[in-house]
């Protein structure tokens, strides 16, 4: 059975991005954009409470107002919060991988820019390397491109590792931003208690870098 790597972030607060492990990542969010106001997927970790208003006069009866989460007021908040990296977090595919895909195929002169639909379909294939060669396996090779089986494979090795180093250095620069509202709802976890975490299979460098 093939095994799955996996990098585990701890998010311990919401201040600083802490250190990671060979076998783990351990990171934590540093101050979030404030202007934030959607909490992600429209989710908002919010406790049952009761609000008191006086309506008419100074002598009139107060009414009480409870303001739930759900339709359930007596539903529990989660222990934990745990979140995938990419398309969550942040969305790496289309603000990441396609932009480093775009750069390396500019810095080689090959003339070929993946909008983000072409991108969009383009992801139903597996693996970067595969997604390039099907890509030009079906529009045609670039004339820079070598002729033979064997080199071609080379060629597109050399283009997917400039790509991931141009992908590492978004990520290590801090150039790709937090989903809107993620911010909000990790402060919102905090504040109440609820632990939070990252899991993903991505590099895990990568991991550790975003969102700090």
């Amino acid at each position: 059975m093939a095994s799955i790597s996996l990098s585990l972030a701890t998010i311990s607060s919401s201040k600083a991005l802490l250190s990671h492990q060979k076998t783990s990542s351990i990171a934590s969010l540093k101050p979030h954009d404030k202007t934030l106001s959607h909490s992600i997927l429209g989710t908002s970790l919010i406790r049952p409470t009761t609000l008191t208003t006086t309506r008419g006069k100074a002598s009139s009866p107060t009414t009480k107002i409870t303001c739930s989460a759900s339709s359930s007021s007596s539903s529990p908040l989660p222990s934990a919060l745990l979140f995938d990296c990419d398309g969550v977090l942040v969305d790496t595919e289309k603000d990441g991988h396609r932009i480093s895909f775009n750069d390396t195929f500019n810095e080689k002169g090959l003339g070929v820019t993946w909008d983000v639909d072409l991108y969009g379909e383009l992801l139903k294939i597996g693996g970067g390397k595969e997604r390039m060669t099907a890509y030009f396996n079906k529009t045609g090779w670039p004339e820079k491109a070598p002729k033979s089986e064997e080199e071609r494979k080379e060629f597109i090795a050399s283009l997917h590792k400039r790509k991931t180093e141009l992908f590492m250095a978004l990520i290590e620069k801090k150039l790709l931003p937090l989903r809107p509202g993620v911010a909000k709802l990790v402060d919102q976890a905090f504040a109440e208690g609820v632990k939070v975490a990252v899991c993903s299979t991505s590099n895990e460098k990568a991991v550790c870098f975003i969102g700090s």
